[in-house]
């Protein structure tokens, strides 16, 4: 293994700053990840108890403006109702901010990016204005803090958050023979997706070893599985399906109770040795390239099976096999991760960005995100976003960053820096000669660091 600082920066980080000294050893990137979330304490977002209360205030206020239609009330309800309603909504703007400022200032940014990857493995959103905004929240309450523990907590920890409950409709989900469908004579009915998605997306993958009788039993098992917005997560025995359901030719259920056999059927798919090959292969690819080196992903895969899915284990494999260190950089940067290495490598001051209102972010970054093929938390299904570097290659997504590099800039930064210094500072020795000739070459210095942002050499990780 040949490791590389500023390699290290760009593959595996959020990219070269020129106010902060790439990261020295593998060592060090693993004992960060291990120590102190400085960027969450110095940039914090709300968690899902924060969010809920949010949701909260939201319902009771539009239940008072629905309840005062036609009373000389009306009025003034309405007007509380929208103007929480858009502060409520601006609110995910002003969280934003802080995720792009983690990434802008964090000497950690191998946990920004792990953030990232495991939130879009476990993709989860609001499916309506009162329940969007809990996607930070969810992040920070239920991936950030289990990225550097075993699978099955960071797994356990996404599924029984409310806003997976929500998105994949398990709230409504309860056995046929519940003591809430007997006492209503049967209405409402088993809701499948979340377990599809467990064995096909979050652990055993698509080419996994089940059926669909695996499918129906373990969403009989999670029946029960719910969540109240003053509560959060709770498991409704009302709802839970009575007796045992078998799963990959295990039992659960029947004798203890029922949501200790949900924790235990996580546990065991956790360890399964697909589940091992599943997340080595999209590790892999993430941080490597798309048709990733097939020894890597083995050596993965094992360090995974040996350590029960400590995912410590799993990330000290990847930093410590050569294939990670190939110099050249093969995979497309998504939108999101182009504009944060951007606003990194400009050296954003955090206290200009901090200053900006929610309008300005919007302007800026999520709408420019959109464009570029990444609604911000939006992704259209469960699978989160593509990998794949086609994905991002694209007419309209490639014209969305070149216009962004060409005018963002300005905005991010009070005097734009020298445009051949800024190449070596943010490409470091991947400043080749064609984008050294476009930065002196271009007429105007805004030009010079767009032209610079959308090469090839700083699109790519």
């Amino acid at each position: 293994m040949a490791f590389d600082p500023q390699l290290a920066e760009i593959r595996f980080g959020s990219g070269l700053s020129p106010t902060l000294a790439p990261v020295p050893s593998v060592g060090t990137m693993l004992a960060r990840l291990q120590g102190p979330d400085r960027a969450a304490d110095h940039f914090p977002i709300a968690k899902t108890d924060e969010t809920l209360a949010l949701v909260r205030v939201f319902a009771k206020l539009r239940k008072l403006d629905r309840s005062k239609r036609g009373t000389p009330e009306a009025k003034l309800a309405a007007k509380t109702f929208k103007r929480f309603r858009r502060e409520y909504l601006q609110q995910r703007d002003l969280w934003f901010r802080q995720l792009v400022l983690r990434h802008v200032t964090t000497q950690d940014s191998l946990r920004e990016r792990l953030t990232l990857f495991w939130a879009d493995h476990f993709t989860a959103k609001g499916k309506n204005r009162a329940m969007r905004p809990l996607a930070y929240g969810y992040v920070e309450s239920a991936i950030r803090p289990n990225i550097t523990g075993r699978f099955e907590d960071l797994l356990i920890a996404a599924l029984t958050n409310p806003l997976m409950l929500h998105y994949l409709d398990q709230f409504r989900s309860r056995g046929g023979n519940s003591a809430l469908s007997r006492r209503q004579g049967g209405r409402g009915g088993l809701n499948e997706n979340l377990a599809r998605e467990v064995l096909e997306l979050h652990t055993l993958g698509v080419g996994g070893p089940y059926g669909q009788k695996d499918v129906r039993q373990l969403a009989e098992l999670f029946t029960g599985l719910s969540y109240r917005i003053e509560k959060g997560f709770v498991f409704d025995e009302r709802m839970a399906e009575p007796g045992a359901e078998t799963i990959l030719g295990q039992v659960y259920g029947g004798g203890e109770p029922k949501l200790e056999a949900v924790l235990q059927v996580l546990r065991d798919l956790a360890r399964h040795p697909a589940t091992a090959d599943h997340i080595a292969l999209k590790l892999a690819v993430h941080f490597t390239q798309d048709q990733p080196d097939p020894d890597l992903v083995a050596a993965l895969s094992a360090s995974y099976r040996d350590s029960d899915g400590d995912l410590l284990q799993v990330y000290a494999a990847l930093l410590n096999h050569g294939s990670s260190w190939m110099p050249e950089l093969r995979n497309v940067k998504p939108p999101f991760d182009f504009l944060a290495s951007a606003c990194r490598g400009l050296g954003v001051a955090p206290a200009h960005l901090a200053g900006w209102e929610p309008k300005q972010i919007r302007r800026s970054f999520i709408a420019p995100l959109k464009l570029m093929g990444q609604d911000w938390q939006s992704p259209v299904g469960p699978d989160g976003w593509e990998e794949a570097d086609t994905a991002w290659i694209t007419p309209q997504g490639l014209s969305a960053r070149l216009r962004w590099a060409m005018a963002a800039p300005q905005r991010l930064v009070k005097d734009l820096p020298e445009p051949l210094g800024f190449a070596q500072h943010c490409l470091g020795a991947r400043a080749n000669a064609r984008v050294q000739f476009a930065a002196s070459a271009a007429e105007t210095r805004s030009e010079a660091i767009g032209l610079v942002l959308c090469s090839p050499a700083f699109q790519r990780r």
